[in-house]
């Protein structure tokens, strides 16, 4: 199977999964079906089981498609690609200073500091994240974004990568719970997010060798994380505007940087 195929088959196969699953969700919504951002009992850990489905359609497309096209032998390869977290280091460093860059220029341009949640929170959703949103990138960050940027190069394919991202998130905006639903996050807002985050997505992936999609999921997980905790900070427009354009920037320079290196070997 052709290299485009195999992306062409990934995102239809996590829009089919996707918009299934969160449209019979959407329907319920009137029966009292909602999604938890915070699990405190059992019930509600249940509820959020087909939601997770949702969430996790580009890593469910990305193991269906790569097994189906032979570039990955079984479950076993797909997860040791996945979570292979050996590099120089130099990655983490890069994945840390874009999630605290990021919130300060937030934090700095709202004039808002106070965290919505405590601190330890972050420690504490870490797993759930993992789970719910940082293993998306199983998918995006293993097939659609690499494939793009093989074909198209480092910008086209974080913008092509953003549009796809963000159409796919839209299902967010009309799920009871979430936070999108019940307009915590504006849409302009998210969509200047998705499309400045792709771009550090694929700097953190070029950077990162073998780790490359495994940095990314942990690099989204910890994202999401932090936006539970300081979700106060990220909802103004002089934020927005500082915090992404710096994530752009950044993420532009150390693929420049990166390449040129790569020249001088």
């Amino acid at each position: 199977m052709t290299d485009k195929k195999v992306i062409v088959n990934f995102t239809a196969l996590t829009f089919c999964i996707a918009y299934l699953v969160s449209g019979a969700l959407i329907a319920l919504g009137p029966l009292g079906y909602r999604v938890y951002s915070w699990v405190d009992t059992l019930p509600q850990f249940c509820a959020n089981i087909p939601f997770a489905a949702y969430v996790l359609s580009p890593a469910i497309a990305s193991y269906i498609t790569l097994k189906r096209s032979h570039k990955v032998a079984g479950l076993r390869e797909w997860l040791q690609t996945v979570f292979y977290a050996k590099n120089k280091g130099y990655p983490y460093l890069l994945i840390i200073t874009g999630l605290v860059l990021y919130f300060a220029l937030h934090a700095a341009f709202s004039g808002r500091t106070e965290p919505a949640l405590p601190f330890y929170a972050f420690f504490l959703s870490l797993p759930g994240n993992l789970l719910i949103g940082g293993l998306e990138e199983a998918g995006w960050s293993y097939i659609l974004q690499p494939g793009l940027d093989k074909k198209y190069g480092y910008a086209p394919s974080c913008i092509l990568s953003g549009i796809i991202w963000l159409l796919w998130h839209i299902p967010l905006f009309f799920l009871p719970g979430t936070r999108h639903a019940e307009g915590l996050i504006p849409f302009e807002m998210f969509a200047v997010q998705c499309m400045a985050l792709r771009f550090f997505f694929g700097a953190v992936r070029k950077v990162s060798g073998k780790s490359g999609v495994f940095m990314c999921v942990l690099f989204h997980t910890m994202f999401n994380a932090a936006s539970s905790v300081f979700a106060a900070v990220t909802t103004t427009w002089p934020g927005t505007i500082a915090a992404n354009a710096a994530i752009v920037l950044v993420s532009i320079l150390t693929v420049a940087a990166s390449n040129q290196n790569q020249t001088n070997l």
